[in-house]
């Protein structure tokens, strides 16, 4: 029995599906202690956007330790944190015309929602917050109010108050998505519907961990329009689907929105160290007084120093339009497999997609046999019926293919011996 069976909490739970013991990783494989290797379909659920031991950022943070730079500093004023922001400003908020703040707490994305719902209810004046079906959050209690799945929600041991969820974008059904937006609008201008605005609306663009679903532009647009009507902050979390992931750098790039406050983590950080950041619009930063919300690990000064790094790669399209080449081979080798019915959809925007296999007990054999094979990808959604594909976004082509067919053999090995 290994030290993790012997004494590790009975909560983990990746290490169930990937039972074994790494030790290294390049971009985007990782070799176990047996020596066998494994391509990343998973990408550390979103954060290795730029591959494991990225080797920019590897030379850049093993330089910054060389030199005896502060590793830690509370949020206190230091040079790796200057260069991080004033190219963050650079690169990503002076071409968007954007002029947010950054606000920096501790380095988990459910911190980052945690300040988002919280200066939501100090602007505002207002406690409720709407979320939406099928949303994922965090496990903190606040971000866990807005997640919608019952496994997580369950384990709160309290009451999860001050959130309502509504239906998310229905893909199949645009119309009565837009309708029952319409609706809401309906009941806030009722004075006698007993239902009043919120703080905010709380959403992602690109539902990772619900299924990949993903937020048409009419309805962003309608839901903007929507918050901005009743003077409610609209958030969008681009934790997992932001830093690149969908071929530009915020998912929400070619929607034509503005949100209030944008929460960032997982990639942001560049070579898998934590980070997290908001980007607050200035109207509501100045309800912030100092020290309001804080956090020990805010300032993670080897994540300054390799997402100063990840920046680099949206100073030009160079990378994006790999990545889009990269979607089109994803594509390509997969959708037969919806096509001869071995799969029920497949769906998604950049690099990010999900393979719906229609049952939790499908997918799990398909991600177990992966697995056997040397591949590494896991499942999301409903019940687990949703294959997730996310790897770097700088992975080989030749790797990309490589784990294309093992998964296109894995699907339809299990389709074959469910039949």
């Amino acid at each position: 029995m290994s030290i993790f069976e012997q004494r590790e909490s009975n909560i983990r739970a990746y290490a169930r599906t990937y039972p074994t013991v790494f030790v290294t990783a390049k971009n985007s494989r990782q070799i176990d202690e047996n020596g066998k290797e494994y391509i990343d379909f998973f990408a550390g659920a979103g954060v290795l956007n730029f591959g494991h031991n990225n080797p920019l950022m590897k030379e850049a943070m093993i330089d910054y330790l060389q030199k005896d730079g502060v590793l830690h500093s509370l949020d206190m004023q230091t040079q790796a944190k200057a260069k991080f922001m004033q190219k963050f400003t650079d690169v990503i908020l002076k071409p968007r015309n954007m002029p947010h703040r950054m606000q920096f707490m501790g380095p988990t994305g459910t911190n980052a929602v945690e300040a988002a719902m919280k200066l939501a209810r100090k602007a505002t004046g207002r406690h409720n917050i709407v979320a939406f079906s099928q949303g994922f959050h965090g496990m903190t209690l606040g971000a866990l109010a807005a997640t919608a799945n019952e496994y997580f929600r369950q384990a709160s041991g309290v009451p999860l108050l001050h959130v309502s969820h509504e239906l998310f974008d229905q893909a199949h059904d645009q119309e009565a998505s837009l309708a029952a937006l319409d609706t809401l609008a309906s009941q806030y201008r009722d004075p006698s519907s007993g239902i009043k605005p919120p703080a905010a609306f709380m959403v992602e663009t690109i539902q990772a961990e619900g299924g990949v679903n993903v937020a048409s532009k009419a309805w962003m647009q309608k839901l903007e329009k929507l918050a901005k009507e009743f003077g409610a902050v609209l958030i969008v979390d681009d934790i997992q689907v932001g830093c690149g992931r969908t071929g530009s750098y915020f998912s929400f790039d070619d929607m034509g929105i503005n949100p209030d406050i944008i929460t960032l983590a997982k990639g942001i950080g560049g070579a898998g160290t934590p980070m997290a950041m908001n980007l607050v619009h200035p109207d509501l930063d100045k309800h912030w007084s100092p020290g309001e919300h804080t956090g020990t690990f805010r300032g993670q000064n080897l994540s300054f120093v390799a997402g100063e790094v990840a920046l680099s790669y949206f100073e030009d399209d160079s990378l994006m339009s790999v990545v889009m080449e990269k979607v089109k081979q994803v594509r390509d080798a997969l959708e037969p497999l919806v096509s001869e019915n071995s799969a029920k959809e497949l769906r998604g925007k950049g690099l990010i997609l999900g393979l719906d296999m229609g049952s939790g007990e499908v997918a799990a054999k398909v991600v177990q046999r992966c697995f056997q094979k040397g591949l590494m990808l896991g499942a999301c959604g409903s019940g687990g019926r949703v294959l997730k594909i996310i790897p770097p976004l700088t992975i080989p082509e030749t790797d990309l293919a490589e784990g294309l067919d093992i998964l296109k053999d894995a699907v339809r090995f299990v389709m074959e011996d469910v039949a």
